[in-house]
């Protein structure tokens, strides 16, 4: 288990579940704050989608939009302690860890929130493959 006492998040994976990688199959929270941030798409701040038909592209905007999202709260990924992540194709799902290793791995020790990700038919505009919601706590 490890816990990040200044915010005091601490994050598990019990034996009997296993290590999942990149993620944690528990997180408990003690915090003052709970900070909800809508789903994020591949939307730049003038609202043109950036990496149409490339996922890469738009999984890095997802990311990015969460950062800010998560900056503008005074937070980082230190800070989450669940994703939901949509995605329109599962076959985009290595290139969707590659992603999401690099900003986990912006902090120190690299965040490891709880993840539930699923497949979907379609998201709220036709460009978009990719989608995350988060929670975090500070």
């Amino acid at each position: 288990m490890t816990s990040d006492p200044a915010h005091a998040i601490s994050r598990s994976n019990p034996p009997e579940l296993g290590s999942p990688p990149g993620y944690s199959q528990i997180v408990e929270i003690n915090a003052g704050r709970i900070v909800f941030i809508s789903g994020q798409t591949a939307l730049d701040a003038q609202g043109n989608v950036v990496g149409k038909d490339d996922f890469a592209a738009q999984a890095e905007q997802v990311f990015r939009n969460l950062s800010i999202a998560l900056q503008s709260r005074g937070c980082t990924a230190a800070n989450l302690v669940k994703l939901t992540v949509f995605l329109t194709d599962m076959t985009n799902l290595g290139r969707y860890r590659e992603a999401r290793n690099r900003f986990l791995s912006s902090v120190t020790p690299a965040a490891a929130p709880a993840v539930t990700l699923v497949e979907v038919s379609r998201l709220y505009g036709a460009d978009f493959m990719i989608e995350i919601e988060a929670i975090a706590a500070a």
